[in-house]
């Protein structure tokens, strides 16, 4: 140090350096330095910093082998699916195995006959062997009158299979009875009943939804009756003649 600043002050001598550390002081305008400064010095902030080492590690390997992977499924089930749906197209056409030409038509025997009583019921059946009514059937119990003869038959057949469960003429000797502790039941018994094929003895019990519809049919069945009672008179009668007739032409030709 020269002697002219030996003889000064100790305050003169030490302004210089306070000088030179007020030049040094920020600007009381100029913005605090952060660590995102400090990292815009390097080519930017943080954000880009972590954006470019995202950038590096999905251009890595293992990142770009697994989206590769992922790719490569998702088109191999849309190409699945592809397969899986069945082609569009206008112009299918599947020849028959068999024409049906002619309209088959099935005969119920019952063309030439005319329905006179209709009504919903249950059927019963008397096994002797066993003592006890065992069910025949549910379904609608008819008259049908014959459009010639005029003969009158009971007809009744099951629900959904149709098959016959009573085939009957009602005939004379028939006679209904009420059932026992029942308004809307009526028994009797059948000579020759042919809903199985054979003519066959039966012991027959129907029941109703109520008396209204038993006593209904108990009308019908009675009209019916009287109305085959001198049909089959008439049918006798003639039967007998033919039969006389017959035995005359044999006489005469012996």
């Amino acid at each position: 140090m020269s002697a002219e600043n030996d003889n000064k002050p100790l305050e003169e001598v030490k302004a210089p350096e306070a000088k030179a550390e007020e030049t040094q002081e920020t600007p009381a305008d100029a913005k605090p330095v952060t660590s995102s400064s400090v990292f815009s010095m390097f080519g930017g902030g943080a954000k880009k910093e972590k954006k470019e080492d995202e950038d590096r590690g999905d251009n890595s390997g293992s990142a770009k082998a697994q989206r590769e992977a992922a790719a490569a499924a998702a088109a191999a089930a849309k190409d699945g699916e592809e397969e899986d749906q069945a082609p569009e197209s206008d112009d299918v056409h599947f020849e028959p195995v068999i024409h049906l030409t002619e309209k088959v038509e099935v005969k119920t025997n019952e063309e030439m006959e005319e329905q006179v009583f209709k009504m919903r019921a249950k059927l019963f059946k008397y096994i002797s062997e066993t003592r006890e009514w065992k069910e025949r059937g549910t379904g609608d119990v008819r008259l049908l009158k014959h459009r010639e003869n005029g003969k009158t038959r009971l007809v009744m057949r099951r629900d959904k299979t149709l098959k016959v469960c009573a085939n009957h003429y009602v005939v004379p000797e028939m006679k209904l009875s009420p059932n026992v502790g029942s308004d809307r039941s009526w028994v009797w018994n059948v000579v020759a009943d042919v809903s199985e094929g054979e003519p066959e003895a039966l012991t027959l019990a129907i029941r109703f939804a109520n008396s209204e519809n038993a006593n209904q049919f108990k009308d019908a069945f009675l009209k019916a009756q009287k109305e085959n009672e001198s049909l089959f008179k008439k049918a006798s009668e003639e039967t007998e003649e033919t039969k006389a007739a017959e035995k005359e032409e044999k006489e005469e030709s012996a």
